[in-house]
């Protein structure tokens, strides 16, 4: 296929095109000026999953993997990021977590480098994809990145067969993370990996149940605010999940930062979890 002329009126690349970061060496995938099916559209789907509607988007590059612990390490290196941290509800105190659920030693451990990051806020994960030179995603990204094109209706990213061991890393059958990229034959239509379990990932949006009722058609941002403030989106399921919650039209919440609070609280941070982590886009 011939490049075709982008939105800046330059030359796109082709759909699956791939070019490796020098900031942090992800490689990322392009995914094309497109329109796709937003929402549920399988008998699972949930009320804020709909109305299912065809979106357009301008192209952009998104990560092929979830950011790695290796290369959150570089931003803390830079001094950019903070280390991966909890807010511990007994002593009331933000905390250092360098563990995964199974795990006493994860983060800054070589044999976990090219495993997922955790323990990262909603402003931890903005913060990294700024240092990167990108950007988090949108949610309408994200689902355009899973499912593919229409007349793409696909339930998963690699269609419409429930998922196995094979496809993903969910339904606790592993008991934990698992290095980036472990399931090939469970990408997305443009070849991008783990977006059906693994970690759920950090978006940009603001999280609203009702927002496919009134969101625009075109390149959609999010809501202004939330359906409870400071919600934000997150997606595509995590290792203990079941099916229904690794299709790709799913959809729920974490609580990001809030900086009008008190310093130091929970509130303020935003929440954090073993379950968590996220991947960025570039524009250009």
């Amino acid at each position: 296929m011939n490049p075709t002329a982008g939105p800046q009126g330059g030359s796109e690349p082709d759909a699956g095109t791939t070019r490796v970061s020098p900031v942090d060496g992800m490689t990322q995938v392009y995914v094309p000026d497109g329109t796709f099916m937003r929402g549920g559209i399988d008998v699972n789907a949930t009320v804020n999953e709909t109305p299912a509607t065809k979106i357009t988007l301008s192209g952009f590059w998104m990560d092929k993997v979830e950011v790695t612990n290796g290369m959150y390490l570089l931003c803390f290196q830079a001094g950019v990021c903070a280390l991966p941290h909890f807010f511990d509800k007994g002593t009331q105190t933000d905390k250092s977590a360098f563990r995964s659920s199974s795990r006493e030693k994860y983060f800054n451990t070589p044999e976990f480098a090219d495993y997922p990051v955790i323990y990262v806020t909603w402003s931890d994960a903005d913060t990294y994809c700024k240092w990167a030179g990108r950007r988090l995603p949108t949610e309408a990204e994200w689902e355009y990145s899973a499912r593919g094109s229409f007349p793409s209706l696909n339930t998963f990213p690699w269609g419409d067969q429930q998922p196995d061991n094979s496809l993903a890393n969910f339904n606790n059958n592993t008991g934990d993370t698992m290095r980036v990229g472990s399931y090939p034959t469970g990408a997305s239509p443009f070849g991008i990996l783990d977006l059906a379990g693994n970690v759920a990932e950090w978006v940009q949006d603001f999280y609203d149940v009702k927002y496919y009722d009134k969101s625009i058609t075109v390149n959609p941002t999010g809501p202004i605010r939330g359906t409870v403030a400071f919600m934000r989106v997150i997606r595509g399921g995590y290792w203990a999940d079941n099916w229904k919650s690794v299709r790709v039209s799913y959809r729920t919440s974490m609580l990001g930062p809030d900086p009008s609070q008190l310093a130091g609280t929970e509130y303020y941070f935003g929440m954090s979890s073993n379950a968590v982590g996220f991947r960025c886009v570039a524009d250009n």
